[in-house]
C-alpha cells in the first residue's frame, strides 16, 4: 500500500506544507491539522492514480507498480483512496471554511488529473492549481485569514507545473502507447525536459526576487544552484534525474521560505 501511494512526491509535498505552516506561524494544533490534511489528500491522490492507471500499467508491463505485480488488491487501493479523501475533508476544514475549501479545490484538481485531464493538453493545469493553492491553504488558516503574497503563489504554481513535466518524462513512450496524450507527451521528451527546467527556474526566481528587500547571498546561490542542477539533469531527460532535481530544488526553496516567511 505504501508503494502504491507514490510515497516520494507525497512525502515531499507534505513536508513542504509543514515548512510553510511553521514559517507562516501556524500554531501547533492548526499546523498539525493542515499537515494532516495535505498528507491525507496526497495519499488519496496517489492511490487513486495507481488505481486509475491499472489497465494501462498492465498493458505496458509495469511490474514496478504493486497493483500490476499483484502485491496489493485493487479493492484495497480503491478503499484506501476513498478513506483518505474522506479524512481530508474535516482536516482541511479545521483551518476554516475558506482555507478548507481552497485545499479541497486543489485535491479535486489532482483527482481530475488522474481521472481525465492527464489525457488532455491541459494536463499541466491541475498541478499548477493544486501547488499554487497550497500556500493559500496555509495562510488562510491564520488569524484574519490573509492571502499569501502573489510571488509565493506564482512560485508554487510554477514549481507544480515544472514537477508535472519532469515527472512524466520516463513514461512518455508508455503513455503514448496506451492513449495518454497530455501536454508533455505531445511535446516530446526533449521539449518537455527543457520546459520543466524553465518552469522550475522561474519558480526559484519568483522566490528570490519576489519578496521586498535585497536579495540575499542564499537567494543568488539558490538561483545559480538551480540552474546548474537543471542543466545537469537535462543531460538525461528520459530518466528520473529531472524529477529528482525538482525535488532537490523544492527542498532548497523550503529553506529560503522558512527565512522569508518567519514571523518577526
Amino acid at each position: 500500500m505504501l508503494a502504491a501511494c507514490h510515497p516520494l512526491p507525497a512525502a515531499a509535498v507534505t513536508l513542504f506544507a509543514a515548512a510553510l505552516a511553521a514559517a507562516a506561524g501556524r500554531d501547533l494544533a492548526g499546523g498539525a491539522a493542515a499537515v494532516g490534511a495535505v498528507a491525507a489528500g496526497q495519499l488519496s491522490v496517489g492511490w487513486s492514480n495507481d488505481r486509475a492507471d491499472l489497465r494501462r500499467d498492465r498493458a505496458v508491463g509495469r511490474r514496478d507498480k504493486p497493483l500490476v505485480a499483484g502485491t496489493v488488491r485493487p479493492a484495497a487501493v480503491t478503499g484506501a483512496a476513498g478513506l483518505a479523501l474522506l479524512l481530508c475533508v474535516p482536516l482541511s476544514l479545521a483551518g476554516g471554511l475558506l482555507a478548507g475549501t481552497v485545499h479541497l479545490v486543489g485535491v479535486a484538481a489532482a483527482w481530475g488529473y488522474n481521472l481525465w485531464l492527464k489525457r488532455t493538453a491541459a494536463s499541466w493545469l491541475p498541478y499548477a492549481l493544486a501547488f499554487g493553492l497550497l500556500p493559500a491553504f496555509v495562510t488562510l488558516g491564520l488569524p484574519g485569514a490573509p492571502w499569501p503574497p502573489l510571488w509565493l503563489t506564482a512560485a508554487a504554481a510554477l514549481l507544480g507545473a515544472g514537477a508535472h513535466f519532469a515527472n512524466v518524462l520516463p513514461d512518455i513512450a508508455d503513455d503514448l502507447a496506451t492513449g495518454v496524450a497530455g501536454l508533455p507527451q505531445r511535446l516530446g521528451v526533449r521539449c518537455s525536459a527543457a520546459l520543466a527546467a524553465l518552469l522550475v527556474l522561474g519558480s526559484a526566481a519568483a522566490l528570490v526576487v519576489g519578496p521586498p528587500g535585497r536579495v540575499t547571498a542564499y537567494g543568488w546561490g539558490l538561483l545559480a544552484g538551480t540552474a546548474a542542477l537543471l542543466l545537469l539533469a537535462s543531460r538525461r531527460p528520459a530518466g528520473r534525474l529531472p524529477f529528482l532535481a525538482v525535488l532537490a530544488v523544492a527542498g532548497a526553496d523550503v529553506l529560503l521560505l522558512v527565512v522569508q516567511l518567519r514571523p518577526a
